[in-house]
């Protein structure tokens, strides 16, 4: 049971307090009887009533009760149980293990829905029925003998703290620690240049007086913690350490006592003390490396600048960002950052935006024309109306996004806390056998305990805690700051093995501003023919839309009611008491029209890669009055984008609900061999489903509305991010800029990021698989043990930062 409201079923399975969840939708008492007859269906539930009053729902739960069915109960009866995710910044973990039992306290916390813990950010992540009971959380996490605290902000905190985190004064830690185990270590590295009797060791008393405060004072951490790990029934890296290190030291003391302080020999000491200060070096070393992936957070976060300029009633002031509202004046001087997302008003500039889009090369602003927060301006004064704040801001949403992947967990991850789980009582007993083996077996246990001491401390499993954050963190990070935004581990694995990529066509592949190129009237003249498609197009975004209006512009619109867009049609709407519809030739079919009379130049336009839409007044007898033709260029990187794809082993699949000669025309243009044409938006996700068949990887890469359903029925989703928030919030990895070349670094980098988790998961599991055979068989003292263990840890983490060196896939 891994749930929340296990912690209220007792031991023998028998239903305890009830469990109180709000719920939304209710209406009637007919509501309320459905919501516990779904309730009452849920395997675990041993009673469920309903408060219509409180919109509360109460249920008793049983053995086998898991609240994340309890949900999909609720909702599949039409109804919601609200969720609050609450982000915990977690202290004192160290390894693998501690992953674990943090989740575990969370998720015995009535109410938590899931639970998931991140070693490389040292954040939790709790998703909890209505409102949340924070106090709850924290309480659980530290009576599981770690510390914690709650970001205010919302986030992980993952920046904020690796900023500000501990590592600084830790590094003092190990200082101090090396000073003290010098004099006991060097002497022993010495006897073999030494002369033969020479007595270089200090006398017991001196090792003692120096071995003890590392041993309680700057090693208390690791007491701490372990006992931490005992009262909760579990095991961790920590108490493997403190078991290590108390048995040298104690067997250090009871020779000492034994042959009293004048006898140095036998004496281990020097092992416990530099097996600790080892141990603190890697820690220090794995937080400082661990900070260096955070880096394209706070690099981020730091865009956005404190104050804003604004300009209220004539006056310019300087205002703290908060105090800034929307539609204010914002005045941006020449190489000061935006403050704001908004429109130009006056002025005329270079923006550089690369830290947010990765777009290299400033781009021009004009009034009219929108800019991004965080973004640096050029050689031009701004006056810019504000239309997006605080959170909802592209730079908050970026940040935001990154910080949810770097959070979570990779599905191979999930593996790697199973096996961590049981690791350390596997340890454990290997130690055991190490000690009965070499003292019943060899009759020696001086020997012994130095063997079972470096079984334990060379078996911290630190490494397989940070070998797939790590590489996630480091390669969501370097994506970000080139403009690709990967909104979760799920779909930064996968991308690594696309085999197909399925492209929308306009605004994806062409440049997604077409132009009315011709326009053919059959009945009355083409100005009557502009003027009621354009009143057709009212208020509308589309491009062909706005070709339309551009083309129509200055003359009078007749008044339409009733616009209504029909996805993968076009547009109807009711002028002069009669029905117009504009759109595409199936539609015009689809409504009993006849399309011969323009046939001949249609196709022809249609050949050359234009759009062609019908205008068609609706009646007793459908008549088509004229048509419109739209051409489109294809985006300038586009066939190089194809065409690396290709080199890169990935095939790629025009999808497009354009007619078949246009998107035949752009397909051939680009290099593309596989073109599906005249597709409606809901069969653009069956086609994706038919491309996924035996198995295969297919990514679909789309920016309209239209192109929602595909983007979430592919294996992963890729969304421009000049398209729009439906696609982008649809797809796992959203493009900044509208760079089809873009798609290729995605994969690339998964790829990379992907190869990095399995050198370091590799690297982990055969450095334990080697290491502890070793350590018990006698081949490796403590010390060695002790810095191997430190050493596995920062490598793990430095290689995963070699990913901050990806420049893009090369084109």
């Amino acid at each position: 049971m891994n749930a929340s409201a296990a912690a209220a079923v007792t031991a023998t399975g028998t239903a305890t307090a009830p469990l109180t969840w709000p719920v939304e939708g209710m209406t009637c008492a007919s509501c309320a009887t459905r919501v516990e007859k779904a309730a009452r269906a849920v395997p675990g539930v041993a009673e469920a009533n309903v408060n219509l009053a409180t919109d509360s729902l109460a249920i008793t739960p049983a053995a086998g009760f898991e609240p994340a069915a309890l949900r999909q109960a609720v909702e599949r009866a039409g109804y919601t149980l609200p969720t609050v995710t609450l982000q915990l910044a977690v202290q004192d973990m160290t390894c693998a293990s501690c992953v674990g039992r943090v989740e575990k306290a969370l998720q015995k916390v009535p109410g938590v829905l899931s639970a998931s813990v991140n070693l490389a950010t040292e954040t939790a992540s709790v998703t909890m029925a209505g409102a949340g009971d924070l106090a709850a959380l924290v309480a659980a996490v530290r009576k599981a003998g770690y510390g914690v605290r709650a970001d205010p902000n919302g986030g992980t905190g993952a920046g904020a703290a690796a900023a500000a985190g501990p590592w600084l004064t830790e590094g003092r830690r190990v200082v101090l620690a090396a000073l003290l185990s010098a004099p006991l270590v060097l002497p022993m590295l010495a006897m073999p240049f030494a002369s033969e009797g020479a007595h270089l060791m200090l006398p017991p008393l001196w090792q003692w007086l120096l071995a003890t405060p590392v041993q309680f004072w700057l090693g208390a951490r690791f007491y701490k913690a372990g006992w931490g790990a005992v009262r909760a029934g579990a095991g961790n890296m920590d108490l493997l350490v403190s078991l290590g290190t108390s048995a040298a030291y104690g067997l250090s003391v009871y020779m000492m006592w034994l042959h009293g302080l004048h006898h140095a020999s036998e004496l281990y000491f020097e092992g416990s003390a530099v097996v600790i200060t080892l141990v603190l070096l890697g820690k220090w070393l794995e937080a400082r490396a661990r900070r260096q992936t955070t880096a394209a957070i706070r690099a981020l976060q730091a865009l956005r600048p404190d104050t804003a300029r604004v300009r209220r009633d004539g006056v310019d002031m300087d205002l703290p960002l908060a105090e800034v509202q929307r539609g204010d004046l914002v005045v941006v001087r020449p190489g000061e950052r935006l403050p704001v997302d908004g429109t130009v008003e006056e002025g005329l500039s270079q923006v550089d935006e690369s830290l947010i889009t990765g777009e290299s090369l400033p781009v021009a602003r004009a009034v009219g024309e929108g800019v991004t927060g965080g973004a640096v301006n050029g050689e031009g004064l701004l006056l810019v109306r504000a239309t997006t704040l605080g959170a909802e801001s592209v730079l908050s949403r970026i940040v935001r996004l990154v910080e949810t992947a770097q959070g979570q967990k990779a599905p191979i991850q999930r593996l790697v806390d199973q096996v961590s789980a049981v690791f350390v009582p596997v340890v454990l007993v290997v130690a055991l056998i190490a000690l009965l083996g070499w003292g019943f077996g060899m009759q020696d246990w001086h020997a012994a305990v130095l063997h079972a001491v470096a079984v334990l401390v060379i078996a911290c499993p630190c490494a397989l805690g940070l070998a797939t954050p790590a590489a996630i963190m480091a390669g969501t990070g370097v994506a970000a700051q080139r403009g690709v935004l990967i909104k979760d581990a799920q779909a930064l694995e996968l991308a690594h093995g696309i085999q197909v990529v399925a492209w929308d066509k306009t605004g994806t592949l062409t440049v997604g501003k077409p132009r009315l190129v011709e326009a053919g009237a059959v009945q009355g003249t083409r100005e009557a023919l502009l003027a009621y498609a354009a009143a057709l197009q009212t208020g509308s975004t589309h491009p062909l839309a706005l070709a339309v209006l551009e083309a129509a512009q200055g003359q009078v619109l007749p008044a339409t009611q009733d616009l209504r867009a029909v996805p993968g049609r076009g547009v109807s709407g009711t002028v002069d008491g009669q029905e117009w519809r504009l759109g595409s030739a199936r539609w015009m079919q689809e409504s009993g029209l006849d399309l011969s009379a323009p046939a001949a130049q249609t196709a022809m336009l249609q050949a050359q890669g234009n759009t062609v839409s019908y205008l068609a007044r609706m009646g007793a007898t459908p008549q088509l009055v004229g048509w419109l033709a739209f051409g489109d260029s294809a985006k300038p990187g586009a066939a190089a984008a194809i065409a690396h794809l290709q080199r890169m082993g990935v095939r790629s699949v025009l999808v497009s609900g354009d007619n078949a000669g246009a998107a035949r025309h752009l397909g051939e243009q680009l290099g593309m061999a596989d073109i599906r044409a005249e597709v409606l938006p809901g069969d653009k996700a069956r086609i994706v489903g038919e491309l996924k068949a035996g198995g295969t990887c297919v990514a679909m890469v789309g920016d309209g509305i239209n192109d929602a359903p595909a983007l979430a029925a592919a294996d992963v989703g890729i969304a421009m991010g000049t398209g729009t928030d439906v696609a982008m919030h649809a797809a796992g990895i959203t493009l900044m800029r509208g760079d089809p070349g873009l798609v290729a670094d995605a994969i690339d980098i998964s790829r990379r990021t992907h190869a990095k988790i399995r050198q370091n998961l590799f690297w982990a599991f055969v450095f334990n698989a080697i290491g502890i055979p070793a350590a018990a068989l006698g081949h490796l003292s403590p010390v060695l043990a002790g810095g191997a263990m430190a050493m596995s840890s920062f490598f793990v983490v430095s290689n995963a930062l070699l990913l901050r060196r990806w420049k893009g896939a090369a084109r």
